[in-house]
């Protein structure tokens, strides 16, 4: 498969959203065989073809290796579509898009009564800018939903290997039909949900990589029905007959039920035989398997969803500014609804430059590691970036790395590990002790590798035979080289051995069985090989087979995993370990003291921000094993239920358990993180962590990140309490509800309380609400979510520990509907989807392929502290951009509408038009075009070092500053004093006017001088609007100007009998010969702009806002460019590599408004100061000169 073929892939299997492809299954093509079976009547002997059997809703059934036979049913077929659109749908959904822009809907509108005879504009003048916006509108619609097809078109095509007869034959993804016989080789992805048959591996194991699915990297383990392993080859795959039976198509990634009939036996399926669809194989030559579920039944597009049509505050906000002029000024905005409908389209356009230019190119937030740079999903929302005031994040690989190390642990009451995480080094400091991270002082029996970094050699090498418990030290090892699922892959080495792993948890703590000596190394489908050393007597190694008889599966349920297994002396145990409120539930009674001690370990291993296991075993004896193991075989066996009944089986034998110890598992923060949070929370952003994690561990990463520290006040909800306790041990599962949901009340009002009394008294005193998933299931019941809410409101930061997919999305749904604030999701994996969709803009982590989060989001980046870059940087120049374009757009077409407004009083009522209809159609589309966009894209109040400097610079977007009503007042009032001034003071200096030919001056004559007058006048004003001049604002002013000039020289030059043109033939020419022309469109546009110019003098120096203190601030310093140097694994090529040291380089500094900006011009004269070739250009010459003047001055 091309590396295009497996981009596609990845990309689509992991998209959200997207249109269903219909479809049934395919017809049998001729070159299948054709598959019978015989039944047996009495004696006889008659063949009957096998017919599909009558199906229970709830069933699916599937012949193995026969189309014909599951051709009745009508199977969908294995096209996918992922689009949009489609032919027929593509006009009326897309229309109705943009038609949801009340800008477009109300030019509509006009348009159609230009139309009739009472219009007393030509039609063509609204008709065509309309048509235009929509065309170039639906043109990009069209393009991006065209890039989306040929993906699918892509996946659709590419090819796998299709059983017919004895040889594999490639065939396309799309003709796959339900129960076809198919061969996946190694890197290879899954084009349907299979069942896994056999694989090259002899123990009948495949590995495969989820990434897509859940954006985890590490690798899983499948293992086929021993009873189908020898279908690997054509020949004997082609003699495959089965039937299965199985669930319906659903969207549990994780669960399949399912029944594998053959030679008259049952055997049960399970998640373990199902490979889905986009997820790839690994470390596998090929396997073998059966298509269950084909196109958009499969589990991962069952999961795909319509993706939210999100659109931006601000765009919404413009609709409701269209909405009052057209309220307040109807009988004088049929032109200023074209400026409305040409600011929408301008605002799309500039926002679309800003994504693929800007922020995608940002090298400030690129990831050299992983080679990933920033991406911006969505053009929709990049105003939005820079007034959000909630972020709501994942905690595990988003804020922490997702490398998991075993650090500590605690066996028999005892505590091992002399390590210092992060967090107790944060603790420390805060504390004001210093603490020496000496690694020389780390002792001679330390060991750090792959997912084990551990120092105590009390229990190293051997030495564990030494201390008081040495049995337990024994059953805390065995444990963890027993119970798990990991496979050792290459030499069976010590050195040279790696483990594939579900999580890296779990390789972490087999790791960590190794090094203590009991080196896991062989595993087979029914024993497993254990090297242990020292156990006899010290030096002693024996490799000892364990024969695993049963395996009880970790689930997000269970929370705890089970084996049991077989010792060569016939020893039955059973090995557990899991969440420590889990295990302690099944725990035997007595030991009290043990159990006591060992709580009190995790609870300082929970504070030093590890993630903790309990082992524990049972002994078992022969007849208790198999009258279980009886019960255990009927439940795996159910076609119904059979994960609760398999749980239900599992509790008869996971209790009376004898605890050994527990396990503390370090997970490192991301780089940055912290000082990420601290400049998010200085710039007036609340932060919430929604996390699975313990309360003790979300707490202290909280304190790692600085989320909270000693000053903070916390509010902690938790439903570890003694009378949740008491209730829970008498077991009515309705007083147990009843007493959490009465103490969360009474919580949420006390604490709500005492947040306002602590906001009143000591303001300056950050506040921190922690609750745990059982208490925030209650405090989102409707009777208290208006007191959750309060509260949570009132906090400067929340952590929710142990919570659920479905409550990350409640929570971020809560702020947004209830608090009516902008939000901001973060997370990385497949749980965190439906939090990223909830929240006004979803972020996505990536830096792996193909993760769900990254797809379903709005904007990637591959490390958690891009988000300074992005929203104090780029979310807030595009925030700040946006509303000036928007609040100018507004000003120069209520101008442009309110002169031909004055003018209908001198008509009287009639009618009768000012400007002549191209002025009104090209006034937008030409003459005022391009200097606006110019502004969206380069105007920057501060550079993005200050920025990051000031934060609190960000606080400007979250209160909206820069678009309230009385922001959109004032452009509103100088609209409507220029438009006075322009319409009065031609109209009145023209009254006695004549021209050369001694005639006086008409309506067209005084109409084209005040139109003269706006152009000239609205782009000047845009000038003083700027932040930053360059030559691209003086080159776009002055184009525009230039632009009506020769407009109006080349049309007043012709004449025609269409469209009332002859009106102003001439007219130009007439003007220009008059002395009263020039000085007009001197003087009127200075005393038009000369109140904005005593506003914005007033404005800055007694009412400054934030960003112009920072301009006086900085006013004398050079602009301060940070020179990042490239790493050597950035993998830019030397001209992006060149580009990028020009783009560091200092630039000339141009004064406006008292701040010093960058010009992009002068490259050349700098690069040659600073040794970095970039071509000479012809200004260089004058700067050298001034340069030397400069020198020989002060020499």
């Amino acid at each position: 498969m091309s590396a295009r073929i497996k981009e596609m892939v990845r990309v689509a299997t992991a998209r959200l959203g997207g249109g269903q492809a219909g479809g049934g299954g395919a017809s049998s093509s001729s070159g299948f065989t054709r598959r019978e079976s015989t039944a047996r009547l009495g004696g006889g002997g008659t063949s009957l073809r096998r017919q599909p059997q009558p199906m229970a809703p709830t069933v699916r059934t599937v012949y193995c290796n026969d189309r014909e036979a599951n051709a009745p049913v009508g199977y969908k077929g294995n096209s996918v579509s992922t689009t949009k659109y489609n032919i027929l749908t593509f006009l009326p959904k897309g229309l109705f898009e943009q038609f949801r822009r009340v800008a477009n809907l109300y030019f509509l509108m006009i348009s159609i009564l230009s139309t009739t005879p009472i219009s007393p504009v030509h039609p063509v003048t609204n008709v065509v800018p309309l048509s235009i916006v929509l065309l170039v509108s639906l043109i990009k619609e069209a393009f991006e939903d065209w890039k989306r097809f040929q993906n699918d078109m892509s996946i659709n095509n590419a090819h796998v290997d299709v059983l017919q007869g004895q040889c594999w034959e490639s065939t396309p993804w799309k003709r796959l039909q339900v129960g076809d016989i198919v061969r996946i080789k190694q890197d290879g992805y899954f084009p349907a949900d299979l069942l896994f048959l056999s694989s090259t591996n002899p123990d009948g194991v495949c590995y495969i990589e989820t990434a897509n699915l859940d954006g985890e990297t590490n690798l899983k383990i499948r293992k086929a029905l021993e009873k189908t392993w020898d279908y690997v080859l054509p020949e004997k795959a082609s003699e495959f007959q089965g039937e299965v039976q199985c669930e319906q198509p659903n969207n549990s990634l994780y669960t399949f039920t399912g029944n594998l009939i053959m030679d008259k036996q049952t055997i049960p399926l399970s998640p373990n035989q199902l490979l889905l669809r986009g997820c790839s194989l690994r470390n596998t030559e090929y396997i073998v398997g059966i298509v269950i579920f084909t196109g958009h039944e499969t589990k991962v597009m069952m999961n795909s969803m319509n993706v939210p049509s999100k659109r931006s505050t601000l765009e919404k906000k413009l609709d409701k500014l269209i909405l009052a002029l057209f309220a307040t000024l109807f009988t004088m905005c049929v032109i200023g609804a074209i400026g409305r409908a040409y600011a929408s389209f301008g605002c799309q356009m500039i926002k679309f430059i800003q994504c693929t230019q800007f922020i995608n190119n940002d090298l400030h937030m690129y990831h050299a590691e992983s080679n990933t740079p920033a991406l911006a999903r969505t053009s929709n929302l990049n105003e939005e970036l820079g007034q959000v005031e909630y972020i709501f994040s994942d905690k595990t690989g988003t804020l922490t790395r997702n490398l998991m190390e075993f650090f500590k642990c605690s066996i028999g009451g005892e505590m091992y590990g002399t390590g210092i995480t992060e967090i107790e080094k944060g603790g420390a400091e805060r504390a004001g002790i210093k603490i020496d991270d000496d690694e020389g002082k780390r002792s001679a029996n330390a060991v750090h590798e792959k997912g084990f970094n551990f120092d105590d050699a009390r229990i190293m090498r051997g030495a564990w035979r030494n201390e008081p418990n040495p049995e337990a030290c024994k059953e805390f090892f065995r444990c963890l080289a027993i119970c798990h699922t990991v496979l050792p892959e290459g030499e069976e080495t010590l050195e040279k051995i790696r483990y594939q792993a579900a999580s890296p948890d779990e390789a972490a703590l087999v790791a960590a069985a190794k090094n203590f000596g009991f080196f896991f190394y062989r595993r087979t489908p029914t024993t497993v090989m254990v090297r242990e050393s020292h156990v006899e007597r010290m030096g002693s190694i024996q490799d000892v087979p364990y024969e695993i008889l049963n395996v009880l599966e970790f689930n997000s349920t269970r929370k705890r995993q089970s084996v049991v297994c077989r010792f060569l002396n016939g020893r039955l145990v059973l090995y557990c370990k899991g969440a420590d409120n889990v295990v302690y539930e099944r725990l035997a009674n007595g030991n009290h003291d043990m159990k006591k001690i060992s709580r009190e370990h995790l609870e300082q291993f929970g504070s030093a921000g590890l993630r903790t296991l309990c082992l524990a075993y049972r002994d078992l004896s022969r007849e208790q094993y198999e009258s279980w193991n009886e019960k255990f075989v009927q439940a795996k066996s159910s076609l119904r239920d059979r994960d609760k009944k398999l749980d239900e089986v599992a509790e008869l034998i996971e209790k009376d358990l004898v605890l050994v110890g527990c396990t503390a598992i370090e997970d490192k923060l991301q780089e940055g993180v912290p000082t990420c949070i601290e400049t998010l929370s200085a710039a007036g952003i609340k932060i919430w962590v929604l996390t699975g994690d313990k309360m003790e561990t979300a707490i202290n990463i909280a304190y790692a990140c600085s989320l909270v520290n000693n000053d903070t006040k916390q509010f902690i909800i938790s439903s570890e309490t003694d009378a949740i306790r008491e209730a829970e041990d008498r077991g009515d599962p309705v007083e147990i509800a009843h007493v959490i949901k009465d103490s969360v009340k009474q919580s949420l009002k006390s604490f709500h309380e005492e947040a306002q009394h602590s906001l009143t008294s000591t303001p300056e005193r950050k506040l921190a609400l922690i609750i745990d998933g059982r208490c925030l299931m209650y405090a989102l019941d409707p009777t208290l979510r208006v007191d959750l809410l309060g509260l949570s409101l009132s906090c400067h930061s929340v952590v929710c520990c142990r919570v659920s997919p479905l409550q990350k999305a409640q929570v971020t749904s809560l702020v947004r509907k209830g608090a009516q604030k902008i939000t901001l999701s973060i997370g990385d994996g497949a749980n965190d989807v439906s939090m990223i969709q909830a929240a006004h803009v979803g972020i996505g982590i990536s830096g792996q392929e193909g993760m769900q989060a990254v797809m379903a989001s709005d904007f990637a980046i591959a490390q958690f502290r891009f988000l300074t870059d992005l929203l104090l940087v780029h979310g807030r120049w595009s925030y700040l951009r946006l509303c000036k374009v928007i609040t100018y757009f507004f000003y120069k077409n209520l101008t442009f509408t309110l002169t031909q407004f004055w003018f209908t009083f001198q008509t009287g009522f009639s009618g009768q038009r000012f400007y002549d209809d191209w002025f009104q159609s090209l006034y937008n589309v030409i003459f005022t075009a391009l200097p606006v966009i110019i502004v969206g894209l380069f105007d920057k109040d501060v550079s993005a070092s200050l920025s990051k400097k000031y934060p609190q610079l960000y606080k400007e977007g979250i209160r909206n500053s820069f678009f309230t009503w009385r922001v959109i007042a004032v452009w509103g009032f100088f609209a409507f004093y220029q438009s006075i001034v322009f319409f009065y003071f031609t109209a009145a200096a023209s009254r006695h006017g004549h021209g050369s030919s001694g005639k006086i001056l008409g309506l067209w004559d005084v109409s084209t001088m005040a139109f003269t007058c706006v152009v000239v006048t609205v782009n000047l004003r845009l000038l003083m609007a700027c932040n930053s001049i360059t030559r691209w604002h003086y080159i776009s002013v002055a184009g525009s100007i230039v632009a009506w000039f020769m407009f109006i020289f080349i049309y007043s030059a012709i004449m025609t009998s269409f469209d009332r043109q002859e009106n102003v033939y001439f007219v130009i020419y007439v003007l220009m010969s008059t002395f009263f022309f020039y000085l007009t469109i001197l003087l009127v546009p200075i005393i038009a702009l000369f109140g904005d110019f005593l506003y914005l003098s007033i404005q800055r120096w007694l009412f400054p806002y934030d960003y112009q203190i920072i301009q006086e601030q900085h006013k004398d310093e050079p602009h301060e460019y940070s020179r990042v140097q490239l790493p050597e694994t950035s993998h830019l090529s030397p001209e992006e590599a060149r580009s990028y040291m020009i783009s560091m380089l200092p630039r000339e500094s141009s004064k406006h408004t008292g701040f010093a900006f960058d010009s992009p011009g002068y490259e050349s004269f700098f690069a040659s100061q600073q040794g970095v070739g970039v071509p000479h250009k012809p200004w260089d010459v004058a700067r050298r000169a001034s340069m030397k003047q400069q020198r020989a001055g002060k020499s």
